[in-house]
């Protein structure tokens, strides 16, 4: 009997923090969500002609930024902040193909200008309304919303 009382303590332990860990995710994504002006948006940057794997994540409008936010963080702070003079949409489309599985289901693609390099952000169809949107709500004379 006193033999299983440190595997059964460090099994106990093991999946306190487990559990902690997953009611922080948790509770994050709840605070990120939470506020008017946030969606789910994946992302993936550009680089040359290939492009990297999808990263899931919460997009959130400020005034003159668009913060994204790594789904699977600890961090308060935003992973990206995107300004908005600086974004501008070159093209939206359809998943093709893998990217059909690598993204949450019916959303589109939207490839953006950001300075001088392109990143693309998968979100769902209202929510590129939206994004569209916010985009052409800025300042007159700031930028246009496509490239």
């Amino acid at each position: 009997m006193h033999d299983l009382v440190v595997p059964l303590s460090v099994t106990g332990v093991v999946l306190v923090v487990l559990a902690l860990v997953a009611g922080v995710f948790l509770l994050r994504r709840f605070v990120l969500t939470r506020d008017i002006g946030t969606f789910d948006c994946s992302m993936r940057r550009e680089s040359g002609h290939s492009a990297g794997g999808w990263m899931p994540g919460v997009a959130r409008y400020e005034q003159d930024r668009l913060d994204w936010f790594r789904l699977f963080a600890l961090s308060p702070r935003p992973w990206r902040s995107l300004a908005r003079t600086r974004l501008s949409i070159l093209e939206w489309r359809r998943p093709v193909g893998s990217e059909s599985h690598a993204v949450m289901p019916g959303a589109v693609i939207v490839r953006c200008g950001y300075g001088a390099s392109v990143l693309e952000l998968a979100m769902s169809e209202l929510a590129y309304n939206g994004f569209a949107t916010w985009l052409q709500s800025a300042p007159p004379g700031q930028h246009s919303v496509f490239g």
